[in-house]
């Protein structure tokens, strides 16, 4: 086998396990924002800290209201993009279908 097939092979592997997320974000007004990470983790953190300028950080958007796991980046990234063109009530109606109380499911994140 070739230097090359199996550096191909490798990264194959890794593609099967990478996992991205479709997030939305609330603010206690109930502003709502649509993004795409890598790590949901971490990306919810850095809201929380404000540590990202722009929008979230300036609507205080932090809470993590929906998500959704994809393991292909393109069709994350083609999800966000939908939701983001999205008008509000769709939004909201994504959410109250599996989170009817808004709950902030980042607190699950401190229980694993």
């Amino acid at each position: 086998m070739t230097r090359g097939r199996l550096f191909g092979r490798q990264y194959g592997i890794l593609a099967a396990v990478a996992v991205y997320h479709v997030y939305i974000l609330a603010s206690p007004s109930a502003v709502l924002y649509p993004g795409v990470t890598n790590h949901l983790e971490r990306r919810v953190a850095e809201h929380g800290q404000k540590l990202i300028s722009g929008f979230s950080k300036r609507y205080n958007v932090e809470r993590l209201v929906y998500f959704e796991a994809f393991g292909n980046v393109r069709a994350a990234i083609a999800r966000e993009k939908q939701l983001k063109r999205w008008r509000r009530d769709k939004k909201v109606a994504l959410i109250e279908k599996l989170n009817p109380k808004w709950r902030d499911l980042s607190e699950d994140f401190r229980r694993s």
